[in-house]
């Protein structure tokens, strides 16, 4: 079983979103372990209402495909996506592919590191912490039934919402 979520104003492929206050999911793809990623992120950004804006989409390397790349792109949004160490150019034909050509150039003259800096891809690690705290709610499921197992990721989603509603508590120094 996997899960791929978004939320607020950002899409993160491989996991979760972020807003720039509050953090929540808002769509989710639930698929069997035979299935990627990669080939679900289509299914997952048209979850976002068209009428919503995505800024931008982060996810991992295995994401770096034409088809992730183009389908960012129709939406409009910026694909923040490392290219793979090894990757060539592509032929400049579509908008996701110029992109990507760019990000591709910018990593190789900046340095992967310092890439993922300028490029906000170390956000993504917010991602990986909100899969955490979806897997503090039990590392599997008790439903057997597919459409069973959905449902309790989703109600399992909609706490972890409630408390991200709740707020992240301020702490400042005393006195």
């Amino acid at each position: 079983m996997r899960a791929s979520m978004a939320g607020q104003s950002d899409v993160y492929g491989a996991s979760s979103t972020s807003g720039s206050t509050s953090k929540r999911w808002r769509c989710v793809e639930i698929t069997g372990s035979h299935v990627g990623d990669a080939p679900m992120l289509s299914e997952l950004l048209d979850q976002v209402p068209a009428d919503e804006g995505i800024g931008s989409v982060t996810a991992d390397g295995a994401y770096d495909t034409r088809k992730c790349h183009e389908a960012i792109a129709d939406r409009g949004a910026d694909a923040v996506i490392p290219p793979r160490k090894n990757a060539n150019p592509w032929k400049p034909s579509t908008a996701g592919a110029m992109a990507r050509n760019e990000a591709l150039r910018t990593s190789k003259y900046l340095g992967r590191a310092l890439w993922r800096r300028w490029s906000g891809y170390h956000r993504r690690s917010r991602v990986e912490t909100k899969m955490h705290c979806l897997k503090l709610l039990g590392q599997s499921l008790m439903a057997r039934d597919f459409d069973r197992q959905v449902a309790e990721l989703q109600v399992r989603i909609a706490v972890l919402n409630g408390y991200t509603a709740l707020g992240i508590p301020v702490t400042g120094p005393a006195g």
